[in-house]
């Protein structure tokens, strides 16, 4: 699969559309892309589909706090991410813990539609 990084307003959220190969590189231009769609917009609803063929590793993982804090991304942020390859959702559960942890978004949902739900409180 070809590596994909689409971030786009969608009137009422960003969508983010992040299909390939993972590494630190490709999460840092994620986010980069992400904070600047919500500023630009003024708009902090964030969902995220992947369908991710190689995830990153749990060191890179771990390292997603601090691109949040580069990139400004804090409490006034909603993100709600479907990972649709089972084989990589492991290590999307681990970052969702991490951050939550260090009290920052991202709840990881099973489908699409759990997840507008949840943003947006709508299908």
């Amino acid at each position: 699969m070809e590596n994909r990084l689409e971030v786009t307003f969608e009137g009422d959220h960003i969508l983010v559309r992040a299909d390939g190969d993972k590494d630190f590189l490709y999460l840092e231009r994620l986010w980069r892309d992400v904070a600047a769609a919500c500023k630009k917009y003024n708009c902090f609803n964030v969902l995220g589909i992947a369908n991710t063929t190689t995830p990153v590793e749990a060191v890179e993982g771990y390292e997603t706090p601090a691109l949040f804090q580069q990139f400004g991304i804090a409490q006034h942020y909603r993100i709600a991410w479907v990972e649709n390859n089972d084989d990589a959702r492991d290590m999307i559960e681990f970052i969702s813990a991490v951050l939550a942890n260090r009290g920052l978004p991202g709840r990881l949902f099973d489908t699409e539609s759990e997840a507008r739900q949840w943003l947006l409180g709508s299908d």
